[in-house]
């Protein structure tokens, strides 16, 4: 019931799959064998993957990006405003599940001059000859808000963490998997948890990837909900910081594969 078009889903992962092949798939495989190519132990530096980013907000990059046809520029444009309608629905219905005040989290978001911030990286995961030296996505937590993926149908590969066991999420066709991320955690004071995930490279098949990111405006000021806070004991509250969103992703960027806890920790800093 997410309300997104299976002729729109079917075209995206069409042209995105042609894009791969055309534009990107020889460089990754030159990229590929080199990294390989004297390996004798795990690889714990990189990833098995070939991506790009496009921008939605606050201002469209995806015309300046080269390689694209005017196919793919209109069939992404049109997934991602579906998609940002589906973000939006979805924190209304967390925020609801926490009896918060309607359209708290977006208001969250946007708490400063610029809005939310949403893209979209797409993901090439290509066969791997040696899945026992390299991961596909190494394991992580999301830095941002509500993540929703449109993954390969067919390819499978990646992987939930859930009480200390990696999980498979299946392929199902025409579905959206739902994630959060560290925002979300700090402003619900931890009732959701941004969740660690990674994927497994496979042997066979290239596994496709579209992950929209919605997150908070660069300048929005994260901090837990207040009326989440004065319902903990008083021992437990606000045991998250307050922070500049973008100072928060400075920091991620060089920690972005390690736990998120002393993440929070340096932010109270």
């Amino acid at each position: 019931n997410h309300g997104i078009s299976h002729d729109l889903m079917d075209g995206v992962e069409k042209v995105n799959k042609e894009q791969y092949n055309k534009c990107r798939e020889q460089k990754f495989n030159e990229f590929a064998n080199k990294a390989l190519e004297n390996a004798d132990s795990e690889i714990d530096h990189l990833d098995w993957e070939s991506t790009f980013f496009l921008r939605h907000l606050p201002v469209s990059n995806i015309s300046e990006i080269p390689d694209l046809d005017d196919q793919y520029r209109k069939a992404m444009k049109e997934f991602a405003a579906a998609i940002e309608k589906l973000a939006e629905r979805l924190l209304d219905l967390l925020g609801e599940n926490l009896e918060l005040e309607k359209g708290y989290l977006k208001k969250a978001f946007s708490n400063g001059s610029k809005g939310p911030t949403f893209g979209t990286k797409v993901s090439s995961y290509p066969p791997c000859p040696r899945p026992d030296l390299v991961k596909g996505l190494r394991a992580h937590t999301d830095a941002g808000g509500i993540i929703l993926l449109f993954q390969d149908d067919q390819v499978s590969g990646l992987q939930f963490l859930k009480d200390g066991e990696w999980l498979d999420v299946p392929p199902m066709r025409h579905a959206i998997v739902v994630n959060l991320g560290d925002q979300l955690e700090v402003i619900t004071n931890g009732k959701y948890k941004s969740v660690v995930h990674r994927v497994v490279a496979q042997t066979d098949g290239n596994r496709m990837s579209i992950a929209s990111f919605y997150n908070p405006g660069s300048d929005a000021v994260i901090f837990p909900a207040p009326a989440l806070v004065e319902k903990e004991a008083e021992e437990k509250k606000e045991v998250y910081p307050r922070f500049v969103f973008e100072d928060y992703m400075k920091l991620y960027v060089g920690h972005k594969f390690q736990a998120k806890e002393p993440r929070f920790e340096a932010m109270k800093a």
